[in-house]
């Protein structure tokens, strides 16, 4: 299966012999792992190849798109990778190497893809040196005519190909597992693939980023939560928009120095992600810390406001998600039941989404899923090993025959981003306590009748409009079920007319097997005629054959 795409695994085994992966990633931990480092350690043992500094970060670079969202992802996980290389994830966030300012320029002048006019036009300063360069696309300063500060987002040139060969590989790695690891069934693997490829794909336009950016903006509009910078121009590779000053949240220390209340802006982050859930169904899935940045304040305003928390401020929205409004309610119940520390109505709730069989043993379930998840419920953020639990649940799920729809995985990776986040800004974070009254809330206003009535009395006009139709609609359907009638009346003929020619098969079956029975038997006995008597058996067979 994956021969076909030998020529890629062989160019993404080479890279990670040139860099020597081996020596940096724990492969005494990870047996599967052995075979791979001992070919790489063969490959170059005659060259005396060393360890290159920095070969983590190098060789995820050369491997191209996804293996930079991998690191991306991994880089908010301090307590899953070692410090050091840590150190060389980070720097994928905005530190990829960039591609020079003139094939840049030249994307933006693109008449088809580009804005389509010279950059001494659009700008009054256009900056060639990258401010940040990123998997997708690098970032250049500008300044517009009117002297507006600016951003010049330019994606990178080729890489639609490169991305879309890796995902055939994915797909068959998908497929394979599928095929193989019940896990893999469990969380439906073939459709995260292809969901996560549409996704990628989207990401190379950037007229998809300007339209997120834009609804996430008018949700937070006036909001003391987070603020998203304006869109000014935008085509399928640029996009221009507002410059903002602010901190990577990354940079802990910057805020010590601040004087900001780290506790305070942990809650603040944890309420921005709730909200965007819940409230607008609408939220940011590739939150790694090049993402998200807080607002600069200084000390003095600060003394003078004591209560004021700095805003969050968001950038590339480029990866949304969204939820239907059933899948909504059921997170926040399960949420709950969590908290609530109520397995039982967990089960329920899953049973009643149709996550598993009818014949599930639901009380094997519930003292897994309390013997799993309970303990981390007493824990602050930096005891809970988020990432070994949800594994854990994954593998509930497949000895349970759980089927998780594709749809939550998004969710589930924006959670791993947002606790690898929470973690690193102030690790005694308590999110049960925050979420619970959130969640909550809004399950309440979800299910308060009077709002219930209202959201019912703006859709009556839609309704009334619609019994317009049902004059219609009741006519075809009538016509539908006559045609139908009709159709199945000749399907009743076929099917008689086929039992009826069936019977007389098995008439002529019998009546020649018969004859060909008893003209043996007779030829058995008799003596001279013994051949005549054959002869008719042969006649029957060949009678049946023909007939």
């Amino acid at each position: 299966m994956l021969l076909s795409h030998r020529k890629r695994l062989l160019t993404l085994w080479r890279i990670a012999a040139k860099y020597r992966l081996d020596t940096h990633l724990p492969v005494e931990e990870v047996p599967q792992l052995v075979p791979v480092a001992r070919l790489i350690r063969l490959h170059y043992a005659a060259w005396g190849k060393q360890p290159q500094p920095n070969a983590v970060k190098l060789s995820l670079e050369e491997m191209g798109t996804l293996f930079l969202k991998l690191g991306q992802l991994l880089s908010t996980r301090r307590d899953l990778v070692p410090p050091a290389i840590i150190e060389q994830l980070v720097q994928l966030q905005d530190k990829v190497k960039p591609f020079s300012a003139k094939i840049a320029i030249a994307q933006i002048e693109d008449k088809k893809y580009g804005l389509g006019q010279p950059t001494s036009q659009l700008f009054a300063r256009f900056d060639s040196k990258p401010l940040a360069a990123a998997s997708i696309a690098q970032v250049h300063t500008a300044a517009l005519p009117d002297g507006r500060e600016v951003v010049v987002k330019v994606v990178r040139p080729d890489i639609r190909s490169t991305i879309i060969a890796d995902f055939e590989l994915l797909r068959e790695l998908a497929q394979w597992a599928s095929a193989r690891i019940e896990a893999a069934r469990a969380v439906r693997i073939i459709d995260i693939v292809e969901d996560y490829r549409q996704v990628m794909l989207n990401e190379l336009d950037l007229t998809f980023e300007a339209d997120n950016t834009t609804q996430m903006r008018n949700n937070f509009l006036g909001s003391s939560l987070m603020y998203v910078p304006e869109v000014y121009a935008v085509s399928k590779n640029v996009m221009v928009m507002e410059r903002i000053v602010g901190v990577p949240i990354s940079q802990t220390q910057v805020f010590d120095e601040l004087g900001y209340d780290r506790a305070a802006l942990a809650e603040k982050g944890l309420t921005i992600f709730f909200t965007q859930v819940f409230r607008d169904n609408f939220f940011h899935a590739d939150m790694h810390p090049g993402n998200v940045f807080v607002e600069v304040v200084m000390p003095e305003f600060l003394q003078q406001n004591p209560q004021f928390t700095p805003r969050y401020i968001g950038l590339d929205c480029a990866i949304m998600g969204e939820l239907s409004k059933a899948d909504q309610m059921i997170v926040a119940r399960m949420l709950l039941s969590v908290m609530n520390n109520n397995f039982t109505s967990l089960v329920d709730i899953v049973s009643r989404a149709g996550w598993i069989p009818p014949n599930t043993d639901k009380h094997a379930l519930t003292r897994d899923m309390r013997r799993t998840v309970s303990p981390m419920l007493a824990k602050p953020i930096n005891e809970i090993d988020f990432a070994g639990i949800l594994m854990q649940i994954l593998d509930i799920a497949r000895r349970h025959h759980m089927s998780i729809p594709p749809q939550l995985m998004l969710l589930l990776k924006t959670l791993v981003h947002v606790e690898g986040l929470g973690r690193d800004l102030y690790p005694q974070l308590d999110i049960w306590s925050l979420a619970k009254p959130i969640l909550t809330a809004w399950v309440k206003e979800q299910l308060d009748p009077v709002r219930n009535m209202q959201q019912l009395r703006e859709q009556i006009p839609e309704l009334l409009l619609a019994t317009s139709e049902l004059p219609r609609l009741i006519d075809q359907s009538l016509q539908s079920m006559s045609a139908q009638g009709a159709r199945q009346d000749e399907q009743m003929r076929e099917i008689q007319l086929i039992r009826a020619d069936m019977l007389n098969e098995r008439r002529r079956d019998w009546f020649a097997l018969s004859g060909f029975a008893v003209s043996i038997a007779i030829a058995t006995q008799v003596g001279w005629f013994a051949p005549l008597f054959y002869l008719f058996a042969v006649l029957f067979v060949v009678w049946r054959i023909l007939a």
